[in-house]
């Protein structure tokens, strides 16, 4: 008996690559075992219903095509049911599927489908939120809201603004209470990661791992012109870890008051309050892998 799939497309997705996977799908998906059809969203937050109706109608995989927002998206449909999510990466940071190894070249993805090695990760809950890969507050969710306004997408923009924001902006103090106990400190950025980087190969938590039942609490007291240089070169080599500037703390729930009101959940920026609650739901979420 043929599987049910179900690619969800988000038409604005990233850097044009979703446009192919009519033609790419037909071509090279296993038709021989499975059943596939293919839906379009419309606007945000569609994809989430789309996958979550995908799994009532028992759907065996849900293949979110687009960027981190877009696989946030349709993880949020599926996280606790029974059909499984698979990616077909078309954005321009695809953090999530580096980090889980899945090839960006699309056939080579349509491949990792077809063999279909399935296994289960973490989810975590931010406020009335969800994210899979990372959050942040501070200076990386003040990137993640000018970013959704600058109207240019792809890692050069990112840059761009990073360059353009850094040296003006300035550490916060942040109390944080971590499995219950309370730290206070002054950071420039605190992400709170799952997988192991923003995307671009840019690794905020080197070591962490998706399906250990923890969060890496990332927190960088501060970023210059005299620093920026070896933390970018630590961001971009997986060595991140070893520099003085990063704290990481494991926790499975973050309590968190700060003066801001702003976070990014997978890239997409988001109001929060002055506080935010963060807990990990461990191995929620079926998905696809190499």
């Amino acid at each position: 008996m043929k599987k049910k799939i179900c690619f969800i497309v988000n038409p604005i997705s990233g850097v044009g690559k979703q446009k192919l996977v009519e033609e790419l799908t037909a071509k090279h998906l296993n038709h021989s075992l499975f059943d596939s059809k293919i839906i379009y969203t419309n606007a945000p937050k569609h994809a989430t219903q789309l996958a979550n109706q995908a799994a009532m109608d028992n759907y065996d995989i849900v293949v979110a095509v687009g960027g981190d927002g877009s696989v946030n998206e349709v993880a949020k449909g599926l996280i606790g049911t029974n059909t499984s999510m698979a990616l077909l990466p078309t954005g321009s940071g695809n953090g999530l599927a580096r980090h889980l190894n899945i090839p960006l070249e699309l056939i080579k993805a349509i491949d990792v489908i077809n063999k279909g090695k399935e296994t289960t990760i973490d989810s975590i809950n931010l406020n009335d939120e969800t994210f899979v890969n990372v959050a942040g507050i501070g200076f990386d969710a003040h990137i993640g809201w000018e970013f959704a306004k600058y109207g240019k997408r792809g890692f050069s923009s990112y840059i761009k603004l990073v360059l353009r924001e850094f040296s003006s902006y300035k550490p916060s103090k942040y109390e944080l209470t971590i499995d219950g106990q309370t730290f206070y400190k002054y950071a420039f950025l605190i992400s709170f990661a799952n997988g192991s980087q923003w995307g671009n190969n840019a690794y905020i938590a080197p070591t962490a791992d998706i399906s250990d039942g923890v969060m890496d609490v990332a927190i960088i007291d501060t970023i210059n012109w005299f620093n920026g240089l070896s933390i970018g070169y630590g961001l971009f080599n997986k060595k991140l870890h070893h520099s003085k500037h990063l704290e990481i703390i494991k926790a499975k729930e973050v309590l968190i008051k700060q003066s801001g009101t702003i976070a990014h959940i997978d890239g997409e920026p988001i109001e929060t309050g002055n506080s935010i609650s963060i807990k990990v739901n461990p191995l929620s979420l079926k998905i696809i892998v190499p």
